[in-house]
């Protein structure tokens, strides 16, 4: 029996990227139903694979790695991981049948596009299919939530310049407790300290400490069983979106437009800028630091508020 072609896709990046890619993934196995879809992803990454339902084998590849590819080359190869020569080169050692990827002869790259739109676009325009930026909900994860109904901080991000001031969240974090809500603290293991010290400051129990203590299977769960999530513009805030769970979202150096959420639902984003700044940067961002703690406990009440009165999560 012949084997089925197959389509390799590079997307080796963060839970965000990951996230943001969905929608073109699911592109991908329309446009080529008959292909076996591989997707080259961090293994970290692996239960959420399984819940976008587009992919038949994950195969384990680090950031900008060369993917452990066996056998003969792939029919089609597709780069979603960037525009610069980098993944390129790495999918074409592979010798694909056939490469798709930004600048020419594919499509043009555009810097002021949203993260999701841009990989719809690539997709829509290499193989003909209908973009579906909005297709991001995830199928709930098989694993119990550690926190059913919590309110969810996570204070941390990858660079400084996206963490709003750790006494901040925890002033909110603190409010909240106060009237009644169940509030837990994530983050990574990195991340542990931050998340205690919010803790602390905020006066919880030292079991609403959750940082380090799921893995990202963990993680989904107890977002999308979640009442609220309240973070800055990070990975954990594309879980929201995919799970369609309440969100309060603060955004510093990179404006809503190009990572805010891509689909219309009970989403809070927050921003004070004015154009990009630093998303690597070590300090914090102005626009990020002008979010004041009232506004931010005023959207989240808001949301709860609508959860209170009975009215069902949209996407839901």
């Amino acid at each position: 029996m012949t084997p089925a072609p197959r389509l390799l896709v590079y997307r080796a990046i963060g839970l965000g990227d990951f996230l943001a890619g969905v929608p073109a993934l699911r592109m991908l196995r329309a446009a080529l139903p008959g292909h076996r879809l591989v997707l080259a992803a961090p293994q970290v990454l692996a239960p959420l694979v399984e819940l976008c339902g587009a992919v038949d084998d994950h195969l384990p590849t680090a950031e900008l790695a060369p993917p452990a590819w066996e056998g003969r080359p792939p029919e089609v190869a597709v780069d979603l991981h960037g525009n610069g020569p980098a993944s390129r080169r790495l999918l074409e050692a592979l010798a694909p049948g056939r490469l798709v990827a930004f600048g020419p002869p594919g499509p043009r790259w555009e810097a002021d596009e949203h993260e999701v739109v841009r990989w719809c676009r690539l997709v829509e325009e290499s193989f003909g299919v209908p973009s579906r930026p909005e297709d991001l909900l995830l199928r709930a994860p098989d694993v119990p939530s550690p926190a059913p109904g919590a309110v969810v901080v996570h204070p941390g991000a990858a660079s400084g310049s996206r963490r709003w001031p750790p006494e901040r969240f925890a002033e909110v974090a603190r409010h909240l407790a106060a009237r009644g809500a169940e509030v837990v603290v994530t983050g990574s293991d990195r991340e542990a300290a931050l998340a205690e010290d919010v803790r602390r400051r905020a006066g919880l129990a030292p079991t609403a400490l959750l940082a380090g203590r799921t893995d990202l299977a963990g993680l989904a769960a107890l977002v999308s069983s979640a009442r609220l999530l309240l973070s800055g513009d990070t990975g954990v805030a594309h879980l929201a979106t995919a799970f369609a769970t309440p969100s309060v979202v603060l955004f510093g150096p990179v404006p809503p437009e190009l990572w805010g959420p891509a689909r219309p639902g009970p989403h809070t984003v927050l921003w004070h800028g004015t154009g990009r700044g630093d998303p690597h940067g070590r300090e914090v961002d102005p626009a990020l630091l002008r979010i004041r703690v009232d506004e931010v406990l005023d959207a989240a009440w808001e949301r709860l508020d609508v959860l209170s009165a009975g009215r069902s999560r949209p996407g839901s």
